[in-house]
């Protein structure tokens, strides 16, 4: 079976990469159920608490993917998260290309649903990314997302972990302000869900520097080539240089976002419809749906049978008792018409264990009924008058 983690956590396959170690599918023999493990590569000071951060967070949202638990053993760390099956949004488009305008909607109405409860709770994401929105399997039905990764992400007001001059979080993403070595805040995550959902719309990944120089040149630019004019006005607003007029709040820009979606053209049943699959492959041999299966227990052998006991004798004499060759045994003689024996002697058989032996049992004393009145009597009248004859006759003679 596979390697058992803390006493608790059994890693069967690995599923992916995060950004500091990998992702396990493990199953959990405290709540019997199959969980995605992260596990860190390594234990330097700065992984660790951003290791601490991540697994603390405890956000229940359906479109939130964050840590479940967590356990150590020895120099490695893992925390656990619910198993996501259909990919990500990075594995979508390189499957189908630019996704239709409707179909993104949604997607974007559900990760800012997401992030509002993210940074209701103080937390700056701070890498948000179509690799780090996970889906759900599920098919040709409504998709169904859920971000994850919260590596990198940090508290406001949290000291950092690293010098001012560095930037945190995946090139291409980040906000002008977070160039200029700004506080992360909820505008620096805004700015990238509008990047994202570019990416979503063309297919291919934007120019984050040459748009921001169209808004500075431009203000609001026109809208790119497939994108309807409702949608990139949302786009428009979370995609300000300045992020005092970007949305300030994710909840502000999901209720944009249904606005512009009612006057939007609804997908038409010529539109090739988007199919999420299961990413996952098998469990590998070993591990069904009900956890890792009882291997069969071996038959245990069976005992070599013992060779019967020789004769009471010697079968066989040694050269130091029987004249004849020094060294080699000799086989006495044998007379004249005896038959030859058996090439296998039959077995003796096995004497029954010594039982010593017991006294028999007290046996109690038979009773015999005396005989009735009606043979009694007349039996005792026959005797005295034979008594009686006896004395007469002794006094006669």
């Amino acid at each position: 079976m596979g390697e058992i983690f803390a006493g608790r956590y059994e890693l069967v396959d690995p599923i992916g990469r995060g950004g500091a170690g990998a992702v396990w599918r493990a199953w959990d023999h405290r709540r019997r159920t199959y969980v995605a493990a992260k596990v860190l590569q390594q234990s330097d000071a700065h992984t660790l608490l951003r290791f601490v951060r991540e697994q603390g967070l405890r956000i229940d949202h359906p479109h939130v993917l964050a840590p479940m638990s967590w356990a150590a053993d020895d120099d490695k760390v893992l925390f656990t998260m619910d198993v996501v099956r259909g990919g990500s949004l990075a594995q979508l488009i390189a499957d189908y290309g630019p996704l239709p305008p409707y179909f993104v909607c949604t997607v974007l109405d559900q990760l800012l649903s997401g992030l509002a409860a993210v940074h209701k709770e103080g937390v700056v994401h701070r890498d948000i990314k179509p690799a780090n929105i996970l889906m759900e399997a599920t098919g040709k039905g409504r998709p169904h997302i859920r971000l994850s990764d919260f590596g990198i992400a940090m508290r406001k007001g949290e000291p950092r972990l690293t010098d001012t001059n560095f930037v945190m979080g995946t090139p291409g993403y980040f906000a002008p302000e977070q160039m200029l070595g700004d506080d992360p805040d909820f505008p620096a995550d805004l700015f990238a869900v509008g990047l994202m959902t570019l990416y979503l719309l063309m297919g291919r990944k934007p120019d984050a520097e040459a748009l921001v120089r169209r808004f500075l040149d431009q203000g609001t630019p026109s809208a790119p080539e497939g994108v309807p004019e409702p949608l990139w006005q949302v786009l428009a607003g979370l995609l300000q240089p300045d992020p005092h007029m970007r949305f300030r709040t994710a909840t502000g820009a999901r209720k944009a976002l249904a606005e512009a979606a009612e006057l939007m053209d609804r997908p038409g049943a010529e539109e090739e419809p988007i199919e999420v699959f299961d990413q996952l492959g098998p469990l590998p041999p070993g591990f069904g749906p009900e956890g890792p299966e009882r291997r069969a227990v071996p038959p245990r052998p069976e005992a070599a049978p013992v060779a019967p006991a020789a004769p009471f004798g010697p079968a066989v004499s040694s050269a130091a008792d029987t004249p004849g060759t020094p060294g080699t045994p000799s086989t006495p003689a044998v007379p004249y018409g005896t038959p030859p024996p058996p090439a296998h002697a039959p077995p003796v058989p096995a004497t029954p264990p010594y039982t010593p032996p017991h006294a028999p049992p007290h046996r109690r004393a038979r009773t015999v009924p005396p005989p009735p009145a009606k043979v009694a009597v007349p039996v005792l009248l026959v005797a005295l008058l034979s008594l009686a004859v006896g004395i007469w006759a002794l006094s006669v003679s």
